[in-house]
């Protein structure tokens, strides 16, 4: 293995962190040999510098911080990344520690709507549903956010 595909791969790593899958696809848009991107990618694994377990659980956390995603479009985005399904639903279930009617909370919180009408619960809903909240977390929320 040449140093070049390596240090081209740790230069897009100081940039940002990315997953096996788009580090290899990166590389070979590089032009950089399948064989070349299997051995920096391997050899970036076992140093511990790509790990999509770590990428999962910061994605997620991230995501439901930042932009108040649910955990049905954080996993729909991990999947798309390459992550694998194992590891994403970890990442779910370690980041959320159960609070995710609360993030949905504070999402309708910071969106001011009163909810005191079947339109303006409708548009809640929809607003929850495209954030990634599965049905019943989203009705939850509207429920404890009309009673609140």
């Amino acid at each position: 293995m040449s140093d070049e595909p390596l240090s081209l791969a740790l230069k897009a790593l100081g940039q940002k962190e990315r997953t096996v899958a788009e580090m290899g696809s990166w590389l070979r848009a590089r032009g950089v040999e399948p064989n070349e991107v299997e051995d920096v990618v391997d050899r970036l694994i076992c140093d511990g510098v790509l790990d999509d377990g770590r990428y999962a659980q910061r994605y997620a956390e991230d995501k439901r911080q930042i932009k108040r995603w649910g955990n049905g479009r954080i996993r729909a985005a991990l999947l798309d990344r390459g992550i694998s399904a194992e590891d994403a639903e970890q990442a779910l279930g370690e980041a959320d520690g159960g609070q995710e009617i609360e993030r949905a909370l504070e999402l309708l919180g910071d969106r001011g709507a009163a909810l005191t009408d079947a339109l303006e619960r409708q548009r809640a809903l929809a607003l929850l549903v495209r954030r990634g909240y599965d049905s019943e977390v989203a009705y939850e929320a509207i429920r404890q956010a009309r009673h609140a």
